[in-house]
């Protein structure tokens, strides 16, 4: 069914005369009874009364129905990409639970004062598991912890962290190797980068079986480890943010360990909605990077 056709069957129907539709759409009588016995030829059913007043039979008020939201979702599609004041659809990103508790905010607040029709869908994970939701189209964009080697995938450097160890209590020297064995380290699952950290923190110090808890979320982590449970690596400005709510202090690390850099991931973009589009404007804005535009990974 063309879409043309379906239009002119709607006007016929609102209008009650297939004069009216022709000239309700800029055509001739002859174009809109040809559409409609295209349809009817289409659909083995006749959709119009001809026969006096003109008027849709039980199935042309049937197809109406599906008419119009047909119509409705084409015009809304192109509403979305061509000719529209306002943004509107859907906005879907992926981040790490830091960055969504700490860094978002601002921005998803100035975004959606911006665009206040776009309805934004947030998820976090880990950086392994964001990735694999952009692969699969689960998400529009998201952030991640280092950079991502694609080559049809653009990145902004968002964020720059600084990694510390945190504990319960006051830390003027890193603990010894033998308390690094001993201890627990609080971590999110699999496939979180700050997690690798971890890792390669306790191998720096001899430790190669260090017992890694994993937690779902940000405050549990944060919690157990003020309850004495262990020590976690987070971000500095995370810790700092949450020491009203958490008992807990922190070590600065060795540079080669604490320094990381957050990064905004999305496809070319040559398939950015305007929705995408306008957010990674609004970064920009927000953010102080060292490079000033999207980059090819």
């Amino acid at each position: 069914m063309q879409l043309k056709s379906l239009r002119l069957f709607m006007a016929v129907a609102e209008t009650g005369s297939f004069v009216a539709a022709a000239k309700q759409l800029h055509t001739v009588q002859s174009n809109v009874t040809a559409h409609i016995k295209k349809l009817e030829e289409e659909l083995g059913v006749q959709l119009i009364h001809r026969a006096g007043l003109v008027r849709p039979t039980s199935a042309g008020l049937a197809l109406l129905e599906y008419a119009e939201r047909m119509v409705t979702a084409h015009d809304e599609a192109v509403s979305l990409f061509k000719g529209q004041d306002k943004t509107c659809g859907q906005l879907r990103i992926g981040a790490m639970e830091t960055t969504t508790a700490l860094r978002l905010p601002p921005i998803l607040a100035a975004y959606h004062a911006a665009q206040p029709e776009v309805d934004i869908k947030l998820k976090t994970g880990p950086t392994a598991e964001l990735v694999e939701w952009l692969l699969n189209g689960q998400v529009d964009c998201i952030f991640v912890a280092g950079r991502i080697e694609h080559p049809r995938y653009h990145l902004l450097k968002a964020f720059s962290e600084q990694l510390v160890l945190v504990g319960s209590t006051p830390m003027t020297t890193m603990p010894s190797s033998q308390e690094l064995l001993t201890s627990a380290f609080l971590a999110f699952r699999q496939g979180c980068s700050y997690r690798q950290r971890i890792e390669l923190l306790l191998a720096s110090y001899g430790v190669n079986a260090g017992r890694i808890f994993e937690f779902g979320s940000l405050d549990a982590m944060l919690g157990c480890v003020a309850a004495g449970m262990g020590y976690t690596v987070l971000p500095r400005g995370t810790v700092e943010a949450h020491q009203h709510r958490f008992e807990v202090h922190y070590l600065e690390l060795p540079t080669s360990i604490a320094n990381i850099d957050t990064y905004f991931v999305a496809p070319e973009q040559e398939s950015w909605t305007p929705a995408l589009a306008s957010f990674a404007e609004t970064l920009r804005d927000a953010v102080v990077v060292d490079e000033p535009q999207l980059t090819a990974s």
